[in-house]
């Protein structure tokens, strides 16, 4: 299907407002495209399933952190599961995804769903996100070092939040669990929430795209004595963490 196919779709039927059928966020409203896994309950059943299990199954009051929350599933059921006396806080720097993050949390009304159209880091300002195509690619994401721009890279500027400085100033309670699936920046967005990380001691789900970026993690949470698993398919080495999805526990 071509990107203006997709747009089109996208701002008429796609904006249909449906039920999500099952999982994690079962009965929250939704819009029917893209991405019709949300709705059906499919997405990344493992993760839904370990996000689901947190607290022993009840997590009323929580503070959580979606650390690129792309369209909100994630953002919205945690929201759910929170209830009003929780907080959450999505981050999401790309402006079409961050679109329908905003307009997932409008139609269910979640107040205390907090959300940023900016990427966390280990600094704020100003950085460069590339996309190689269009900005409604799932595999934006922000220059990595030494990365140089191709004929078919496109940056846009986009912001850049320290979470330990949202923290420090009251924007933001500590977190009791995090999300972490930044296209391999997790290294610099977890350096960033070092503090609120040693203090507050969350449980962790992080998704790996790089050797750097595992290795970045774990020289932050291996001091803290944290362990991990793996969510979908285990490596041969279970000591050894490769790409995929893990809980980190402490």
């Amino acid at each position: 299907m071509s990107s203006r196919l997709r747009r089109i779709l996208g701002s008429t039927v796609g904006l249909f407002p449906v039920r999500i059928r099952g999982g994690l966020a079962k009965g929250a409203q939704w819009t029917l495209y893209p991405w019709t896994s949300y709705w059906r309950g499919t997405h990344e059943r493992p993760i839904q399933d370990a996000i689901g299990n947190l607290g022993g199954g009840d997590i009323r009051g929580w503070s959580c952190w979606d650390l690129g929350a792309h369209f909100g599933f994630y953002s919205t059921a945690l929201a759910i599961r929170v209830g009003n006396t929780g907080q959450v806080a999505a981050f999401e720097p790309n402006p079409l995804s961050f679109e329908s993050l905003e307009r997932h949390r409008r139609m269910n009304g979640l107040e205390w769903l907090k959300t940023y159209q900016a990427a966390a880091s280990d600094q704020s300002g100003l950085f460069e996100l590339l996309s190689y195509g269009d900005l409604d690619s799932t595999s934006t994401h922000l220059r990595y070092d030494g990365e140089a721009l191709g004929e078919s890279s496109t940056p846009i500027w986009v912001r850049c939040l320290r979470l330990d400085e949202l923290v420090g100033r009251g924007e933001l309670r500590a977190p009791q669990f995090v999300k972490i699936d930044v296209e391999g920046h997790g290294h610099r967005a977890l350096e960033g929430m070092r503090l609120a990380v040693a203090a507050a001691r969350p449980s962790l789900i992080i998704g790996f795209h790089s050797e750097t970026e595992v290795n970045g993690v774990l020289g932050i949470l291996r001091p803290l004595g944290y362990r991990w698993a793996p969510l979908i398919e285990p490596p041969s080495n279970p000591d050894a963490l490769t790409g995929g999805d893990y809980l980190f526990t402490p």
